[in-house]
Formats: structure tokens, sequence, C-alpha cells
């Protein structure tokens, strides 16, 4: 800034415009400053992109993202509401209060469309209701009277008769498939059962009169053998070990289940499987 010399004049009251200097001109480039470097290693690190983006130079935007507060977080402060941002009501939005709609515009207060009266108006002050009025009429009488003499109803036109149909009180069809359905499968169940039948009895046959009494000799051969030698034990009065005991328990079960076996061959008819 440039000032006017100290001598004492009235001139020097107001001071001079001060200078303005020129800028020189400044180089500005043809290359869009906000695309990203050639061959770039910024942000690579800990990425799926490489060591090395934009090889080829042709990307429009960052390969890596920017990522804010990545080392020490943002600054203190940073993440405060801005008091000039605050949340206000829609301006747009703003709907008109009642009584400025009956200020500026009364005629949206006004029915689009009156309804019709349904009930008579009520009654004025000065109107007199008429009294003493008696009818000899009887209402039940009449209307029993009334309801006797009256006519059937008829129905519409339009009404389906379905007491005219040609199927009335017919079985439909697909109730006799179902039937047929049902029979067939009983019958192909009663044949397999009776096939099964046929199979079983062709696998048994009647016990001869030789093989009966085999059996029944070599039963009681068994019989005498086990009593034998549990009538060699009958002596033992105390049976001090397990072996005593479980030896005795085994010889009685022995002679009861040959016994059993005797009895059951003793009957005529019996009828033992083929392969036996």
């Amino acid at each position: 800034m440039m000032y006017a010399p100290q001598e004492e004049s009235i001139y020097n009251i107001v001071p001079p415009p001060p200078l303005v200097k020129e800028k020189a001109l400044k180089h500005v480039s043809k290359h869009d400053p906000e695309l990203p470097p050639t061959a770039s290693t910024f942000n690579t690190k800990g990425s799926t992109v490489g060591a090395i983006s934009n090889i080829s130079g042709e990307a429009a935007a960052k390969s890596v993202p920017d990522k804010a507060g990545r080392n020490f977080g943002k600054p203190p402060g940073a993440c405060a509401p801005d008091p000039r941002k605050r949340m206000q009501a829609s301006q747009a939005n703003k709907v008109a209060t009642l009584a400025e709609v009956r200020k500026n515009n009364p005629d949206l207060l006004q029915p689009s469309q009156l309804k019709p009266k349904v009930r008579p108006d009520v009654p004025k002050k000065g109107d007199a209701p008429v009294m003493n009025l008696v009818s000899s009429k009887n209402f039940i009488a009449a209307n029993a009277v009334e309801i006797i003499l009256a006519a059937p109803k008829k129905g519409s036109d339009g009404a389906r008769d379905y007491l005219s149909k040609q199927d009335f009180g017919k079985t439909p069809k697909y109730l006799n498939k179902v039937k047929a359905d049902i029979d067939d499968e009983k019958a192909y169940i009663q044949n397999l059962m009776l096939q099964q039948e046929e199979e079983e009895s062709r696998k048994v046959r009647p016990m001869s009169e030789d093989e009966r009494q085999s059996l029944i000799t070599g039963l009681k051969t068994n019989w005498e053998a086990v009593n034998k030698e549990y009538q060699a034990m009958a002596h033992l009065t105390k049976l001090d070990t397990v072996g005593k005991i479980r030896r005795k328990e085994q010889m009685e079960s022995k002679l009861t289940q040959i016994e059993k076996d005797i009895e059951r061959l003793s009957k005529k008819n019996i009828i033992i499987h083929s392969e036996f």
C-alpha cells in the first residue's frame, strides 16, 4: 500500500488507491486433475488390486478409494453436528392450518355433495302432536289371516331348477369309477392273500407215525439221562456255590422242557414244515 508523503497537506487526508499487482499467467494442464495417476501405488497395499493400479492409464476413477481416518481417525470435533444443518420443518410439504384456510380459501370448506335426509326434521316448538287416535283392528288376527291367504312365493325366472335335471337322483360317474377302483383293489389284495396261503400250505406236511414215535423215544432217552444226573446230586442238601445252583436250575429247566415236548408229540395230526 502506498501512502502520501508526510508533508502536512489537506490532500493527505484521503489516502490514494492501492496499486493492484497483476498476476502472472498460470499454467493450466489439459489433463483432468481428478483422474488417478498412471501406474499408481497409492492405497494398493492390503487390497485385491495388486501392487500397482491403473497401469494402462485409462481408469476414470481411483481403483482403490480413499479411506477417511485410516491412521489416527478423524480430528476431534469432526463428528460434531453442524448447527447450520439442524433438523427443520419441511417448508414444501407444510399443511395450512384451519384458520389459514378459512381466511385465504374458504371455498375448500364447502361440501361437494350433500347427503339426503333420512330422518324427518325435529318438530318445532309450536307443533302440536296428533292425539286420541284409537284403532279397533286386531293386528294379531289380521296378520294370521294375511299369512294364511297369501300365495307362495315364486322363484325368479333366472333361477335354476335342479329337480328337472336329467341326472337328478343318479350316482355321479366319477363315484362309479371310484367304486370300481376300490373293488379292483380289494380283489387284488384278496388274490395275494390266497396265493400266500397256498404257498404256506405247500410248505407244511403231516408228520408220519414212525417219525413221531422215534422223536418220543429219543426225548424219553434224554429225559432219563438228565434225570439220572439230577438224581445223582439230589443228596446235596447245601448248595454253597454258584456253579451247583446254576447246574441244578439248568437240569430242572431241561426236564420241564422235555416233558412239554413229549406231551406235545403225544397228540395226533401233527403238522410240521416241509423243510424239517
